[in-house]
């Protein structure tokens, strides 16, 4: 489509502003030609967003299907330059949320997985979750050329994950480790847990006043600079957590950085690999996992057993979608283990932003008969999910809440 006007390129301008702007934003959506049953024309940078869709949009599907009646099917080519200009238009004309929903469908639809392996490619991208996740998956494809450009596209992505996430992580957690630890005689009123206090004294109720005398207080603690809590992330890295695994790197590397909690990281898919002694640095992490593989999560949660020393005081999440490969019935007695021994067991179905996942429905209900709440959460709830499971509230309760 060109740039120049002609008068059947004009919308109507006998109708009204309202009516020729929503006949406008509706050709924009159906694409074709006049035809499409709108009247209206595109020009200037209507028409270049229109030719940016339609070279995504308008192309046949994964599955070989045709265009729509009325499509042209354009296509983005097979080249890594005209890709790299359609991505450098899109950047031009669309918002940087709608960019990554385009970038997405075109790996998906477009099958573009083989271009993101050229330098020129990643400097053009507008990085996000989900192509980290797609970057992650072509980690041991990668030519030496492009790693260095795919770890740039990583490190834009974490940086940013951690400005947004790491200190509401702290501040959440930190506040929970102090409401831990309780004390019995707190002296200030500012350390009274009054929830707590009201809870232990309602046999001191006096109806005929109206009100409550406690007996004995109990307060918050003020935190200690030992370690209060142990930590385990076990992650799923099988093909469809690769969002979960973006995240839970990053909050690993953030809990790491508390002194008052010992975190272990691993990830799994038939085989275990503690990434620990890579914390320091969530995109090492990244680039320590591998994308797509099977999974055994009765090994993962074996592996798991075995950092435990302090059962009391240690947290283990489990992040898998539970379609497990590994023994069900060992991996069922595990968790039954660590929770009789103390530990708190919570499973993440999925650690992201992309709604509702798929799972294991049979394992999450066998889960769940043992106590163990097994829900998705978003990243920005993950902050509050770790201070309740320090605190040790119900997580069911929590969930169904959020």
């Amino acid at each position: 489509m060109n740039d120049e006007t002609t008068n059947q390129d004009i919308p109507d301008e006998g109708a009204a502003p309202g009516d020729r702007e929503r006949m406008r934003r509706w050709r924009l959506v159906l694409g074709g030609e006049r035809a499409d049953g709108t009247g209206v024309g595109l020009a200037g940078d209507d028409a270049r967003m229109d030719a940016a869709l339609e070279k995504l949009y308008g192309a046949e599907d994964a599955a070989g299907d045709r265009p729509r009646p009325g499509r042209r099917g354009a296509g983005l080519g097979d080249s890594a330059p005209s890709v790299a200009r359609w991505l450098g238009d899109i950047r031009t004309y669309f918002p940087s949320t709608v960019v990554q929903v385009m970038q997405k469908d075109a790996i998906e639809r477009l099958d573009l997985t083989r271009l993101l392996l050229e330098p020129e490619m990643l400097e053009a991208v507008e990085p996000d979750v989900h192509l980290v996740g797609t970057l992650l998956s072509l980690n041991k494809v990668m030519p030496d050329r492009a790693r260095e450009s795919a770890r740039a596209v990583v490190r834009k992505v974490v940086d940013e994950l951690e400005r947004r996430l790491a200190e509401r992580t702290r501040s959440a957690v930190g506040g929970a480790l102090d409401r831990s630890a309780r004390v019995l005689r707190p002296k200030r009123l500012a350390d009274v847990d009054w929830d707590r206090t009201i809870r232990a004294n309602l046999r001191h109720y006096l109806p005929e006043h109206g009100t409550l005398v406690p007996e004995r207080m109990i307060g918050y603690g003020r935190r200690r600079q030992a370690v209060q809590r142990d930590v385990v992330l076990a992650i799923d890295q099988s093909g469809s957590m690769a969002a979960s695994v973006v995240y839970a790197s990053v909050f690993g590397a953030v809990l790491a950085s508390m002194r008052s909690l010992r975190t272990s990281l691993v990830v799994f898919d038939t085989a275990v690999v503690d990434l620990t002694d890579q914390l320091h640095d969530p995109v090492e992490v990244l680039f320590g996992t591998r994308l797509g593989g099977g999974t055994d999560i009765n090994r993962a949660v074996a592996y798991c057993q075995g950092l435990v020393t302090r059962p009391g005081d240690t947290i283990l999440v489990l992040i898998s979608d539970l379609y497990e490969g590994g023994v069900r019935e060992e991996m069922l007695q595990r968790v039954a283990a660590l929770t009789a021994a103390g530990v708190q067991v919570v499973v993440l179905l999925a650690l992201s932003d992309d709604g509702a996942p798929g799972y294991d429905h049979d394992n999450a209900a066998a889960l769940a008969a043992l106590g163990v709440p097994a829900f998705a959460c978003t990243p920005d709830a993950f902050p509050d999910l770790m201070a309740a499971a320090i605190e040790r509230r119900d997580l069911r309760e929590w969930s169904e809440r959020q």
